[in-house]
């Protein structure tokens, strides 16, 4: 039996209130002569307990004093007082006890309090997170079936752009539909770049790229910008981010539309 299991345990309020065995109270007893700080400790609670006893006593009837200032008068012996017939010292006894107990409930069940509240909120957390992960599901989804949707519809033309010198393994299937005006890619077989490089897409309308947005590096099917009457399909490594034109020198693979 250490400091920290004395704390911890309540093991101070016990020894106090004659809870221990024995042995239990021989143990706390040689901690207390070694340990100062828990010491300071026991003699605190011991005053606060004490404080509690006078602060609760209760008062003895009047009836009471009555009756043994009549017995005194009435005898004709000599009266030996006795300590441990004193009424107050009882009640203060009495008091002492019910106020420790009280006081080791309340500490019991602010400890218990603060428990609940502990696993109220991790609950609360986790049911967050939960939701959180449900609403990136339902998304996913949605996105999904209009994906497949786009990918499935007879008038979705499908076009294959794949690597150069650059990039060889490269490889991205593109499918447009001019109908409903949308562009998805896949782009499970592109080469991984570096965190300082992103691939971005452009159209080509009359010998001008226009931006249709950055490849999302964690996603395989993601829609891109459908831009009018495009010639072709081209995909570069830029800077993170995107960049504002081109870098020509740095296009890894293009398709001619039909």
């Amino acid at each position: 039996m250490d400091k920290a299991y004395i704390l911890e345990h309540g093991i101070l309020e016990q020894y106090l209130l004659g809870e221990l065995t024995a042995d239990e109270q021989l143990q706390v007893e040689h901690v207390l002569n070694i340990d100062a700080d828990l010491r300071t400790e026991f003699d605190t609670l011991e005053a606060n307990f004490e404080k509690m006893a006078f602060e609760n006593a209760i008062n003895p009837p009047k009836a009471v004093k009555m009756n043994l200032m009549q017995n005194i008068k009435a005898s004709q012996s000599k009266i030996i007082p006795l300590q441990k017939s004193n009424p107050l010292k009882i009640y203060l006894y009495a008091a002492s006890g019910i106020a420790a107990c009280l006081l080791v409930g309340a500490f019991w069940m602010y400890t218990q309090l603060n428990n609940t509240n502990k696993q109220l909120q991790i609950v609360t957390e986790q049911n967050e997170l939960l939701l959180k992960d449900i609403d990136g599901l339902m998304n996913d989804l949605e996105y999904t079936s209009q994906y497949f949707n786009i990918v499935n519809s007879p008038d979705t033309e499908q076009y294959i752009l794949t690597g150069n010198d650059l990039a060889p393994n490269a490889k991205v299937v593109s499918y447009v539909n001019h109908k409903n005006k949308s562009v998805i890619i896949n782009t499970k077989e592109l080469t991984q770049l570096d965190a300082d490089h992103d691939y971005q897409m452009w159209a080509d309308v009359e010998g001008e790229m226009i931006n249709m947005g950055v490849i999302d590096k964690e996603k395989q099917l993601l829609a891109m910008n459908y831009i009018d009457n495009a010639e072709s399909l081209n995909i570069t490594i830029e800077p993170a981010g995107g960049n504002d034109h081109p870098t020509v020198s740095r296009l890894v693979t293009n398709v001619y539309l039909q």
